[in-house]
């Protein structure tokens, strides 16, 4: 399946890669973190979600996204579909690192979907956890990322805001809040010498 976008438009790995980038210059991203991705590549070609899935996309996309990934450094978790229960592809040392569950599937493109079935042939050593705390997300296509996301989800609006027909949304994540009405959330150059009882 080839995508035909208009001539003066990016192609799909630009703009993917347009709209991680300016996620990442968003969140500070880089060693250590990670981002989820969610994606439906059906969406992506003007279809409804799970009827029109391909490879060929998937592996537009993950070109954009690796760019990105290189520039910056952080990790990338990529959502399967609901047939694996939106488990997450990964490289084994990430798994590792996390202490996280490995959970027993191959993605393919009917149960996985396309990106993250070609996201799995892309890693060096893949495999499927069930569950992530991820510091940002990509939505392409509306396939539910909130999930994976740490509290507390964040929307950020990027300049872009589809990849081909595909609406992307995006998300960065903060720390919880903590406190009452003598909390403070921002360093002061003098602390306040009231102290608590």
């Amino acid at each position: 399946m080839t995508i035909e976008l208009d001539s003066e438009q990016p192609g799909l790995h630009e703009q993917t890669a347009a709209i991680l980038r300016e996620l990442a210059l968003a969140g500070q991203l880089g060693h250590g973190q990670i981002v989820v991705i969610g994606t439906s590549t059906s969406e992506v070609a003007g279809k409804r979600i799970g009827t029109s899935g391909a490879i060929e996309v998937a592996q537009q996309l993950l070109a954009g996204i690796s760019e990105v990934q290189r520039e910056f450094g952080f990790d990338v978790v990529f959502q399967c579909c609901e047939h694996l229960n939106r488990a997450l592809v990964m490289e084994r040392s990430l798994l590792t690192r996390l202490g996280l569950t490995e959970v027993g599937a191959v993605p393919v493109p009917k149960a996985g979907g396309s990106m993250a079935s070609a996201a799995y042939r892309s890693l060096t050593d893949p495999c499927l956890a069930e569950h992530v705390q991820a510091h940002a997300g990509m939505d392409i296509g509306e396939t539910m990322i909130g999930m994976h996301l740490r509290h507390v989800a964040v929307p950020f609006r990027t300049t872009l805001r589809y990849i081909g027909d595909a609406r992307v949304t995006t998300a960065l994540t903060r720390p919880k809040l903590i406190g009452g009405e003598r909390a403070v959330y921002r360093m002061e150059e003098q602390p306040d010498s009231t102290f608590c009882d």
